[in-house]
């Protein structure tokens, strides 16, 4: 019976590895054979990608854990495997413990996601609807400048210089949401108003796995960095 499952589950992945060859030639007019390359090295660095964050050392410490919800990281997974967490999907596991527990909102969200990583369920910056990254950066300029450098296409083009972004909506001065490309990926901008400085804070949702993620956290870097050498020279 093992076996047997062992059998069925590689032929899924097979499957589905097959078919993201074949939306691969679709969208790039690659053959079968370079776009299967394509995939396996994508593959690979995705593999390596989620190892790299699997690291689960950024979450709250023990103390501040038990000093919040009154155990600790191990006593919390302990319980949750009692309970089988592993089978439940992640809004499930939130209201357990909120529910049966009496754990605080934003607690709730850490140990649940704790758990999951812990767990090998999820990596850094994986969420329900993919991945998602955010970067900030503290400029000297007023808020008023930051929002028009974003907002504003031809401002934005002076130091945005790899990629596209469509606007969807935005609050003057405090927040603005973009399409990202080709509209598969979102982009969250928040101003934050500190006199003579502002700060500008990125969001980018639904990327497609660990390694999208990586690289876009290591994008917006430089991105931001742009964006405030270009404000700070007016």
């Amino acid at each position: 019976m093992a076996a047997a499952m062992t059998k069925e589950r590689l032929m899924t992945k097979s499957k589905a590895f097959k078919r993201h060859v074949r939306e691969r030639m679709s969208k790039t007019g690659e053959s079968y054979t370079a776009a299967r390359k394509q995939s396996v090295e994508k593959s690979g660095r995705n593999q390596a990608a989620r190892k790299q964050l699997a690291v689960v050392e950024d979450l709250p410490s023990d103390e501040a854990m038990k000093k919040a919800t009154g155990k600790t990281w191990n006593a919390w997974f302990s319980l949750l495997d009692k309970w089988e967490a592993k089978d439940k999907k992640h809004g499930e596991i939130v209201r357990f413990l909120s529910e049966e527990h009496g754990v605080d909102g934003w607690w709730c969200q850490s140990v649940t996601v704790g758990y999951e990583r812990a767990r090998g369920l999820r990596v850094k910056y994986q969420g329900a609807n993919g991945f998602a990254i955010s970067s900030t950066k503290t400029i000297s300029a007023p808020v008023a400048a930051s929002f028009k450098a974003v907002v504003n296409d031809a401002n934005r083009k002076k130091w945005l210089t790899d990629g596209t972004m469509s606007l969807r909506t935005s609050q003057k001065e405090k927040s603005a949401r973009f399409d990202w490309n080709d509209g598969s990926t979102r982009v969250s901008v928040g101003f934050i108003d500190k006199g003579p400085k502002s700060t500008v804070a990125i969001q980018h949702e639904k990327l497609a796995d660990a390694d999208e993620a990586l690289a876009q956290k290591e994008a917006w870097k430089t991105r931001l960095a742009a964006l405030k050498a270009y404000l700070e020279a007016r």
